[in-house]
């Protein structure tokens, strides 16, 4: 029978607790504190692993039951497991037949799981192999050379490449494309390459990354072989697709998804737009723009474009045809009443998920490779998931609408 450890109604037996005061009154310093976690350890995985052989077996040593059971007990094999603690040499048991497979330390397991996930953590906010070495070493005192974070770090592509080609479901109701530029070493020169993310929302409301892609350059070809990517896992029919940009944009989507609506990002949109404000103005000029995409109606935004124009266009012709430009794909979202058009049209969902990307390539600056870029922003995807714990604000409220509105594509 198990034994809960360390309950928070369990009380120290009078045993371990005369063993403790023995065992303190030999610790002077935090080496020594370390020295007793080391042969703690030991002794509790070799116990832990004997523990396993017996259930193996089924029985214990010297049991009668064993007598003629056809296999035994076969000594021990050496083997040194590293950890948060260093370096701790261990003795496997092993079975006579060779069929015993501990779970606790795994053949061929040379490390606990808690030091790689740590390697990983550190990994994904961008720090160099090196520097998560250093790192280890200064904080725990750990020593991991820079070959073993790489080791770690590279058992995650196979994780990566299987992550990017999973099954998706057949139905996303919103889309979010967008990208990121970082810096990749390639053919002895740094050049600017965008780390395309694909974010979904699923029919449960909750956010879920659906891939990701380097590329150099993006058009209509770019896209469309993305989006093709994504309809063979399995993505059948997306219902609106917000972008940050519309380069090749609209042909690719026709293509794939020719009943999916486009909504060009608000956020991406106002900051294109006051590139071309000083800075004196940009208040103001925010000030107009809000009232187009926050109208209740297209006929007001239209009326709220004519003001900035009317305001603005004698200092800044840009602004206004900019938003003319792409108006076609700005009012998408007036198909929908307020609380389901900020669910689509701010893309707060990508915005937050792309400001912790951000804060793993800044970290990085410049990556050796497209592998090591993938690696890195892949693991920072993977910890943001981690807090997607709720479904999107007022989403039952949009997939009422979305229900009525695309009548029949919502899946039974």
């Amino acid at each position: 029978m198990s034994v809960p450890f360390g309950t928070a109604n369990s009380m120290p037996h009078p045993e371990l607790e005369r063993l403790a005061g023995e065992l303190a009154k030999h610790i002077k310093s935090e080496q020594d504190i370390a020295a007793l976690s080391r042969r703690l350890l030991k002794l509790t995985v070799e116990s832990a692993l004997k523990a396993e052989l017996d259930e193996h077996l089924g029985h214990e040593r010297h049991a009668p039951a064993g007598r003629g059971s056809g296999n035994s007990r076969n000594g021990y094999s050496g083997k040194t497991l590293k950890g948060d603690l260093g370096e701790i040499p261990l003795q496997t048991p092993r079975d006579r037949n060779g069929t015993f497979e501990p779970q606790l330390i795994a053949k061929g397991q040379t490390r606990l799981a808690r030091l790689d996930s740590h390697i990983l953590a550190l990994y994904a906010k961008g720090m160099t192999t090196r520097d998560i070495a250093d790192t280890l070493q200064e904080l725990y005192g750990t020593e991991v050379s820079p070959a073993l974070v790489a080791k770690v770090t590279d058992a995650v592509w196979d994780t990566v490449q299987t992550w990017q080609g999973r099954p998706l479901e057949t139905v996303y109701p919103i889309l979010y494309l967008d990208g990121l530029v970082i810096k990749v070493h390639q053919d002895n020169r740094v050049i600017n390459k965008t780390m395309h993310v694909a974010l979904g929302v699923n029919l449960a409301g909750h956010k879920e990354v659906l891939g990701l892609w380097l590329a150099e350059t993006e058009g209509a070809k770019f896209w469309l072989s993305v989006l093709t990517e994504l309809q063979n896992r399995g993505l059948k029919d997306v219902f609106v697709i917000g972008v940050d940009g519309l380069t090749g944009f609209p042909e690719a989507i026709r293509t794939v998804y020719p009943r999916a609506q486009v909504q060009l990002c608000i956020v991406h949109l106002v900051r294109n737009t006051l590139r071309y404000v000083a800075d004196k103005d940009c208040r103001a000029v925010v000030a107009d723009v809000k009232r187009i995409y926050q109208a209740a109606t297209v006929a007001e935004a239209e009326r709220a474009l004519e003001t900035l124009a009317e305001r603005w266009d004698g200092k800044y012709p840009s602004l206004s045809r900019l938003w003319l430009r792409h108006w076609e794909h700005v009012i998408t979202a007036f198909d929908y009443p307020p609380d389901i058009r900020r669910v689509i049209y701010t893309t707060n969902a990508i915005e937050s998920l792309n400001s912790v990307i951000r804060k793993a390539i800044n970290n990085r600056r410049i990556f050796p490779s497209d592998r090591s870029a993938l690696k890195v922003v892949y693991l920072a995807v993977e910890q943001a998931a981690k807090k997607w714990t709720m479904p999107v604000q007022n989403w039952k409220q949009a997939l009422n609408r979305f229900a009525i509105q695309f009548e029949g594509r919502l899946p039974l």
